[in-house]
């Protein structure tokens, strides 16, 4: 499929609502993180911001 003009105006579109932050973790390590979020059923991404998202409400981070 080509890469059409309304793709990316609608990848921006939605790259907007986004942040980014990069993570660096140590191979042996990222190996880990990979091995847990497929058992877990998850991507990597939803595994780390559901960890986050879980230590800051308990932390009593608002999440804002």
């Amino acid at each position: 499929m080509a890469y059409t003009a309304a793709k990316a105006a609608s990848n921006k579109k939605s790259d907007e609502k986004y942040g980014q932050i990069l993570l660096k973790p140590y191979k042996a390590e990222r190996d880990q993180i990979r091995a847990a979020a497929a058992a877990a059923g998850q991507s990597v991404q939803g595994y780390i911001l559901q960890a986050v998202r879980e230590r800051m409400e308990r932390d009593g981070e608002n999440g804002a």
